[in-house]
């Protein structure tokens, strides 16, 4: 079963973009993160680190640029997931710049669950992957 569609809202600045003035590749990838911090929770994903000692790691990144943000467009960043068994969570995320008849940017992204040492963990149970 898929979540509800969130939203987090993102201000492009001069220091995102390239010397053509749209944002650099990479740095979708931040917003996108960010995005799923504010899902999740700051508070929930630093508990989980600092008392259970696991936390979230991309696994697999399956991502599409179909055209660039710019100096001064405030993107909506809409993020879905989907738990696919114990052990993955599979988000969509996209891009979006006012009045985009698509997405900009869209990805998919899988994340699982490892300990401190690197070991792959279940993922725990948040009340978002119930």
């Amino acid at each position: 079963m898929e979540s509800k569609m969130y939203h987090f809202p993102v201000q492009i600045y001069y220091e995102d973009t390239d010397h053509s003035g749209v944002v650099y590749h990479a740095n979708y990838l931040k917003y996108f993160e960010r995005a799923r911090e504010e899902v999740i929770g700051s508070e929930k994903l630093a508990a989980m680190w600092n008392d259970q000692k696991l936390g979230f790691a991309v696994y697999k990144l399956d991502i599409q640029y179909n055209e660039g943000a710019e100096f001064g467009d405030v993107l909506d960043i809409r993020t879905s997931f989907k738990k696919e068994g114990d052990y993955r969570v599979v988000w969509r995320q996209e891009a979006w710049r006012k009045d985009g008849k698509k997405a900009a940017v869209a990805a998919n992204i899988h994340l699982v669950c490892v300990s401190s040492e690197k070991k792959l963990l279940k993922i725990p149970n948040l009340d978002l992957f119930t």
